[in-house]
């Protein structure tokens, strides 16, 4: 199957090298690579960053502070890496805007749906940070309802390993990689895919995930042009 219009969710940590912190200079020509070669394609394309390459909102109890704070610190990272990608993508002669769940003038626009959509259809890529604009919520659970919000036909995930497996593959020799699975059943098998409010508003809401890894070269083309890659996690057809 074909997407028109997809949100690609990607870590923080993804724009680091392992066991790093800060942005990667080669991640971020990589991903920025990625998603010129789905524009080329006349793919609409919004992602959603994390932050924890940069700050972590858990990270700050341990410091004795509130978890609200925290969290609105991380929101800060994620828009830091959502401008980076912006410049990386403009450098490429790529129009490019960042939106965000809290407003930053005059680094970005406020968040809102038919901004999004209007960008989109401009052909821009929209980048939206702040994650939802609340505290305790994760960015996966941002990267939920801005799918939902702008009508996306998939939420991709870029992850590190090439689907959904019945353990972690990293740890697990003997772990089984899913082709397809059904929000049911992965909430059965307590896969972990993304957080449980994430999860669950792609569930009530019908929004199919594809699990996949971002770090291949050409993986994000193929995904959206219908190639069998990675996990999708859907609706059964009734």
């Amino acid at each position: 199957m074909n997407y028109a219009r997809i949100l690609l969710k990607l870590s923080g940590e993804s724009l680091s090298d392992k066991g790093a912190s800060g942005i990667a200079v080669d991640r971020l020509n990589h991903y920025a690579n990625e998603v010129i070669a789905v524009l080329d394609k006349g793919v609409q394309v919004a992602i959603v960053l994390g932050g924890g390459n940069i700050y972590r909102g858990l990270e700050g109890e341990g410091l004795g502070m509130d978890r609200a704070q925290g969290d609105y610190m991380g929101m800060l990272a994620t828009i830091i890496n959502s401008m980076a990608l912006q410049a990386a993508l403009e450098s490429r002669g790529y129009k490019a805007r960042v939106l965000s769940g809290i407003a930053i003038d005059p680094l970005c626009e406020r968040m809102s749906r038919r901004r999004a959509i209007e960008y989109l259809e401009q052909g821009y890529v929209v980048l939206i940070g702040g994650g939802s604009g609340n505290p305790f919520f994760t960015t996966d659970s941002a990267a939920a309802l801005r799918a939902v919000e702008i009508k996306a036909d998939i939420l991709i995930k870029g992850t590190r390993v090439d689907g959904i497996y019945t353990a972690d593959p990293e740890k697990d020799p003997n772990a089984v990689k899913y082709d397809k699975i059904s929000f049911e059943e992965a909430y059965e098998k307590k896969l972990n895919i993304m957080d449980l409010t994430a999860f669950t508003l792609c569930a009530e809401n019908e929004m199919p995930i594809l699990v996949f890894n971002i770090n291949e070269k050409g993986r994000l083309a193929e995904a959206v042009t219908g190639h069998a890659v990675g996990t999708l996690v859907s609706t059964p057809k009734k």
